[in-house]
């Protein structure tokens, strides 16, 4: 399928099987007198059921696209739809509620809340997505091994097992969408391997998983390949 399939020139969804999707994104950045276009024109849409990479160079604005996608930043230019809703262009409540309901983040910098356990943060995930039973958690942390480390505080886990955590979170509101920005940047390529074999599966349930990245394994791993340079798919 090619990047931009399932969009509309209006951008409504035409594919029920179109998780999320992106049309002309545009988005600068200005510095006094110097302005940088972090995005130009990005068009893409993802898949329930699919995992899709998206790799390129540090710079290339893949982390400028994840936050957009996700309604973390807004776009300059351009559209983003998440389970045939707007989300981008639209007051920080209605992105932040759509957010919590429809994606899953996971950062490579986590997204642990540092004052919480690991079961204290899926179940606060749970509570903001209004989803889950509290014997999730149990299975979430089974799901990602860690199952002895659920009274853990984020302090005291490796880097492996913070983005085990980072991901058990991201699915606790049971998304539809999950968007994966450098998860495996820091990590040693068995661990890097076991999380994208747990992107993989969740893919397999029928969650659309994007995974942003620049390691070979992160392109191998997807069902296609999105690659961006200088903010522009080529």
């Amino acid at each position: 399928m090619s990047p931009g399939a399932g969009v509309s020139t209006t951008g409504e969804d035409l594919d029920e099987d179109v998780a999320l999707s992106a049309r002309t994104l545009y988005r600068f950045f200005r510095a006094g007198e110097e302005e940088t276009l972090a995005l130009r024109g990005v068009s893409l849409s993802l898949r329930a059921g699919e995992l899709v990479a998206v790799v390129g160079p540090s710079g290339s604005g893949k982390s400028t696209l994840l936050a957009c996608l996700a309604g973390l930043d807004e776009p300059d230019g351009g559209t983003v739809m998440v389970g045939g809703r707007r989300i981008s262009h639209q007051p920080e409540t209605v992105r932040t509620r759509l957010r919590a309901r429809m994606i899953g983040l996971v950062f490579q910098s986590g997204n642990l809340l540092e004052h919480l356990t690991v079961r204290q943060n899926i179940r606060l995930a749970q509570r903001l997505a209004a989803r889950g039973r509290r014997d999730d958690a149990d299975v979430l942390l089974e799901l990602v091994g860690l199952s002895a480390r659920g009274e853990a505080y984020p302090s005291r886990l490796s880097g492996g097992e913070a983005t085990r955590a980072g991901l058990a979170v991201a699915l606790a509101g049971d998304p539809a969408v999950v968007l994966a920005d450098e998860p495996t940047g820091e990590l040693d390529s068995a661990t890097e391997r076991q999380i994208l074999d747990l992107l993989a599966e969740r893919a397999r349930s029928g969650v659309a998983v994007l995974v942003a990245g620049h390691s070979p394994a992160v392109a191998a791993a997807a069902d296609r390949v999105i690659r961006l340079r200088d903010g522009q798919m080529v």
